[in-house]
């Protein structure tokens, strides 16, 4: 609180970390760290001794609640100083945390900056696919379903169904746990793991992130549906899978997207034709550049162009997504892997998670090796370099075994779908009860 010295300059997360940590961990800590900050508050003349402390009870009072035994003392204190700045906000927390399950983190920085600012309100930033970001108040005890619900709201998406909240990091994006608290689980996927030896250096206390909202499962996407959702999420996260070369496809879609690839690059400005060749890595799959001489792409992606006169840039986002929305692989993701259990399949595979299932993907011909339903996957593993999945029982069951440092995002996508299907199955069942 600032009333003796530190040695060494300490992050404040990493004290927050020591402060709220242990009481965190173990409730019976949680009354003795109440009443330290408490009796350090009372008769304390030295302002900046005294912010602070107010400074950590807020902190405190949206981590978890004291005992019964110390809730009417607890409420006395915070009721009888209504001078204090923060006493007001410490008393709306504490009453709010009374009726919410305790939080599991200490702190996350963005909470520690604001209240150190005094502000009893948090933002933070949050990015979409097509490179646009907003501001959103966050609470402490803000859950990411209801995050979600509040991002699709805000942007009048016809559905907040299928979206999801993931944290890009330096080396990986992870999708978020919609039934945790935002800042629990943001903490969980950003902090920097603890050394064993301290050393003199001040390392940064968190990895450098960010806050993105994205379509996770494709399910109900009827494009030209929902504009707002097919210009800032479907059309921004299927064109890399397209470029990427991941879907079969005959030469005239080819043509024909390239079209409306082009005009989305370059609108009606009919000069940046000569460009074509150039622009070509963003308007056709890089394993389809070779079937015709670029000379040939270019009169025919002109051609296409001069065909689609008129429209609009969104609504030639809209007509290619309409176009692929046809095919089996619309919605998908894919993943590149080394498979080491079955000798008929290439060594490497390309599998594609979506509604449907599970299909393993040669990469060179595109041809749906086969196609696993989930009903038929039984059980699934990953680690930081596998990916493990069985399809039927374990006696007769195949069990596929794949090389690949995406196993955790397999894991979770297989997860999230297998969830929505028994969520709608529990819903249905329940619906058929009613008339019963």
């Amino acid at each position: 609180m600032g009333d003796y010295p530190i040695k060494n300059t300490r992050n404040p997360v990493e004290l927050m970390d020591q402060i709220y940590g242990p009481a965190l961990q173990h409730p019976e800590l949680r009354d003795e760290l109440y009443c330290q900050i408490m009796k350090q508050l009372t008769s304390n003349n030295n302002g900046l001794s005294a912010e602070r402390g107010w400074q950590l009870l807020w902190l405190c009072c949206g981590l978890f609640p004291p005992s019964q035994a110390l809730l009417k003392h607890t409420q006395r204190f915070l009721e009888s100083r209504p001078r204090e700045p923060l006493s007001a906000a410490c008393l709306k927390r504490f009453q709010g945390m009374l009726r919410m399950e305790a939080r599991t983190m200490a702190p996350h920085h963005v909470e520690v900056d604001a209240i150190q600012q005094n502000s009893s309100q948090i933002f933070h930033k949050v990015h979409f696919p097509d490179n646009t970001a907003e501001i959103y108040e966050v609470t402490s005890t803000t859950r990411i379903r209801d995050l979600c619900r509040s991002i699709a709201s805000n942007l009048m998406l016809s559905s907040a169904d299928g979206y999801s909240l993931f944290v890009k990091t330096t080396n990986k994006v992870v999708s978020m746990n919609d039934q945790q608290y935002f800042f629990d689980n943001l903490k969980e996927l950003t902090d920097v793991p603890k050394k064993g030896k301290k050393t003199k250096e001040v390392t940064p206390a968190a990895v450098p992130y960010l806050v993105l909202f994205m379509r996770k499962l494709w399910f109900n996407v009827i494009p030209g549906k929902d504009l707002k959702a097919d210009l800032m999420f479907h059309f921004p996260q299927e064109l890399p899978k397209y470029l990427r070369g991941y879907h079969s496809l005959e030469k005239e879609n080819l043509i024909s997207l390239a079209g409306l690839l082009f005009r989305v690059r370059v609108d009606a400005d009919r000069s940046q034709f000569v460009m074509i060749p150039k622009m070509m890595k963003d308007l056709v799959p890089a394993d389809q550049h070779k079937i015709m001489s670029a000379e040939d792409w270019k009169k025919n992606i002109i051609s296409a162009y001069n065909k689609q006169a008129g429209i609009t840039v969104d609504e030639a986002k809209v007509r290619f997504l309409k176009i692929i929305s046809a095919w089996p692989t619309f919605g998908c993701a894919f993943f590149e892997v080394k498979q080491t259990s079955d000798r008929f399949y290439p060594n490497l595979i390309t599998i594609s998670i979506s509604k449907q299932g599970v299909s393993l993907i040669d990469p060179k011909t595109k041809e749906v090796l086969v196609m696993h339903p989930f009903s038929k996957i039984t059980n699934w593993s990953s680690g930081s370099t596998y990916f493990h999945m069985t399809i039927g029982n374990l006696v007769k069951g195949n069990t596929l075994l794949c090389e690949t440092s995406m196993g955790y995002k397999m894991d979770d996508l297989l997860n999230s779908y297998v969830n929505m299907y028994l969520h709608e199955r529990t819903l249905v069942r329940q619906t058929s009860q009613r008339f019963f």
